[in-house]
């Protein structure tokens, strides 16, 4: 069966002090191939966590994570991240970021070149291919982040608050990307995000999750993604359905946040 399945994850940290924090606790999702998930929540909730074990940066302490019906052991090529800031290398050139998956793997320049130029195409860069990343504005890294993934073929790409550190209209138009990009590419695409709107806007599954320990709270159904591919994201947020669930939303995180800080007095 192709998909992700996080299968009971669990993931507990132990503190030099002999204690330990239970950052997340039973997690269980089924992600079909081609979906665009969001995740939010609180902070503290265990998302960037939850995200590292799927991405195998961290091994969980209880349960597994599945790809493909493969266990997740580890980093790897099928599992692509793209980070808050680009992680790229500053001193290459943009096509050469994008190139360095495809170097790494013995692929031939040609390949690779038809490769690259494609994809600095569709992410809108194809005339700023010898400038050095940096030169280039936020957005603009964010772009060339995008395409060095799809660079290298991965069935997921993974998302930690990767428009965050934009300004509002630069944030728009990558919204607008990232929808461009799941549509044409059908890749599965799972997005952490503090911005409600956002995750209604790029997730056609929305996960709310809580705190202490980190758990799913809610699941919500959407069709805003769908309707945001090649659309103004303006005329979206017009639905009649968004402000609703957005409000919904707030109120549960609002909640959640009252109730952390309301623990955070009672043990001072």
């Amino acid at each position: 069966m192709s998909g992700l399945l996080i299968d009971n994850v669990s993931m507990t940290f132990e503190l030099p002090d002999g204690g330990n924090v239970e950052a997340l606790k039973n997690i269980n999702l089924d992600i079909k191939e081609g979906e665009i998930v969001s995740v939010l929540g609180p902070s503290g909730c265990g998302k960037t966590t939850l995200l590292n074990i799927i991405a195998g940066f961290l091994a969980p302490t209880a349960g597994q994570v599945l790809l493909n019906n493969n266990p997740v052991k580890g980093p790897g090529p099928e599992r692509g991240m793209v980070f808050q800031k680009g992680a790229l290398f500053e001193w290459m050139s943009v096509r050469k970021n994008v190139a360095f998956g495809p170097s790494m793997k013995g692929m031939p320049t040609r390949e690779s070149d038809e490769i690259v130029n494609h994809l600095l195409e569709v992410v809108g860069l194809k005339d700023f291919k010898e400038k050095a990343i940096y030169e280039l504005s936020g957005g603009m890294q964010q772009r060339v982040a995008l395409a060095r993934c799809l660079a290298n073929e991965p069935d997921v790409i993974l998302m930690d608050e990767p428009l965050g550190a934009l300004d509002a209209l630069t944030r728009e138009k990558m919204q607008g990307l990232v929808l461009k990009l799941w549509k044409e590419t059908g890749k599965t695409i799972i997005l952490i995000t503090h911005s409600v709107e956002e995750a209604l806007l790029l997730g056609e599954r929305l996960i709310v999750m809580a705190p202490r320990p980190g758990r799913l709270h809610k699941e919500y159904n959407l069709p805003f993604a769908e309707l945001g591919v090649g659309a103004d994201l303006r005329e979206v947020k017009k639905h009649k359905d968004f402000g609703k669930t957005r409000d919904e939303i707030l109120s549960m995180i609002w909640d959640m946040e009252e109730e952390i800080m309301g623990r955070t007095e009672n043990a001072a």
